[in-house]
């Protein structure tokens, strides 16, 4: 390997940096530019398409909140103790990474179903699953918390002990010690975390035609149209999707760069 020659080994680092951005870059950029402007004008108007676009957003926003306020305490948990079964408990969040999509939508309905007893519970309740946004937002949670959990946890865990241990010393109590310590020095990593959970949940559709067909988030319209109408009136919905997703990122990865940094 000391013989290696330099160029061979320089060649071979920018010829396939190259090649991975163009295989990524070259679909978006030929999707971007297929749709004519009158076609592109039209499906701006149409309202089911903006409905859709919208009930995306406002159900991936939504699963990514919920991830936060019940996944931090989880990833706080994993982050400070260690303790019998806990790679069992990681590998347990890890999971519907994992699984396929359809699976979550499956497993989902199966517990949900009228035949169980939680099931019975959330009809009492007035809560329903098949064909709601709550059950399109519970499908959402439940792919999107893994990378919430996985962020904020390696943000704790970067955090020194002794700052908090400090902290407990000065007779600050758990709770001041974490949103007074930990929570202000590691939000970017749990931003990036709600980031990384909202664009899992954006992209999500294998399990949501399962649970909730209707109504219609903006992949399952997209699919809807490309089965219907072919690429012609599915890639205007493709574009508002890869616009929308890439305004979103450019946004919140520049507010979770530290201070006098920019992209």
């Amino acid at each position: 390997m000391r013989s290696f020659p330099g160029r061979i080994f320089h060649g071979w680092m920018l010829a396939s940096a190259a090649l991975v951005l163009l295989f990524i870059g070259l679909p978006m950029l030929t999707t971007l530019a297929s749709p004519t402007w009158e076609v592109f004008v039209e499906t701006l108007g149409d309202k089911e398409v903006m409905a859709s676009v919208w009930l995306s957003m406002s159900t991936s926003a939504t699963a990514a909140a919920i991830a936060f306020v019940f996944g931090t305490p989880l990833a706080y948990l994993l982050a400070r103790n260690e303790f019998p079964g806990k790679k069992v408990v990681e590998s347990l969040v890890d999971l519907p990474i994992m699984i396929p999509h359809p699976v979550v939508g499956i497993a989902l309905l199966g517990l949900t179903s009228p035949n169980t007893a939680f099931g019975q519970l959330l009809q009492s309740m007035g809560i329903e699953i098949m064909g709601t946004t709550t059950g399109i937002v519970a499908v959402l949670v439940f792919v999107g918390v893994p990378f919430y959990v996985n962020a904020a946890k390696s943000g704790m865990e970067s955090i020194p002990r002794r700052l908090e241990n400090v902290s407990r010393s000065l007779g600050a109590g758990a709770a001041a010690t974490f949103f007074r310590i930990t929570l202000p020095l590691c939000w970017r990593y749990m931003l990036v975390g709600m980031i990384m959970c909202m664009a899992r949940a954006l992209s999500e559709f294998g399990a949501i035609i399962i649970v909730a067909y209707h109504p219609m988030v903006a992949p399952v319209l997209m699919y809807e149209r490309f089965t219907a109408y072919g690429l012609q009136y599915s890639q205007p919905v493709a574009v508002i999707l890869i616009l929308v997703s890439m305004v979103f990122f450019l946004l919140l990865r520049t507010l979770s760069l530290p201070k006098g940094k920019s992209s």
